[in-house]
């Protein structure tokens, strides 16, 4: 039986959606107030999905300790009272969507977590917006 597992974290984090190769009118049009020169914030919220096989031994999928562990030392650490842009080595040539950091996450995270277990981020930019991803 398939059980899934979650973890939620949070980190605070400053952004600007631009292209580099674009004038800023451009960026104006498509970016809005998210392409502030000078950058905005975000409460981002986390939500860490494992999904697999409950070990008989301890009737964990996987201890929740060891999840809360992997999200602080790939993501809390690494992003929480950071400039995107400018402090997190990622998005130096990609631009800080909300749809490519989760997908950043993402990749962090799988890089640690048993193949044979299903993983999905959820990353709230705010209350109300959101975006998902389970590496397909």
């Amino acid at each position: 039986m398939r059980v899934t597992v979650s973890r939620k974290a949070h980190f605070n984090a400053a952004h600007r959606l631009y292209r580099k190769d674009w004038s800023m009118e451009q960026n104006d049009a498509v970016f809005g107030k998210c392409n502030n020169p000078n950058f905005h914030g975000h409460n981002y919220e986390l939500i860490v999905s494992v999904t697999g096989l409950i070990n008989p031994e301890t009737g964990y999928v996987m201890d929740i300790k060891d999840l809360a562990t992997i999200i602080y030392e790939e993501v809390e650490s690494k992003f929480d009272h950071k400039n995107l842009n400018l402090d997190v080595p990622e998005f130096e040539n990609l631009n800080p969507t909300a749809e490519n950091i989760v997908v950043v996450i993402w990749n962090k995270i799988r890089a640690r977590i048993s193949q044979e277990s299903d993983l999905e981020v959820v990353l709230y930019e705010t209350p109300r917006n959101f975006v998902s991803y389970k590496g397909n």
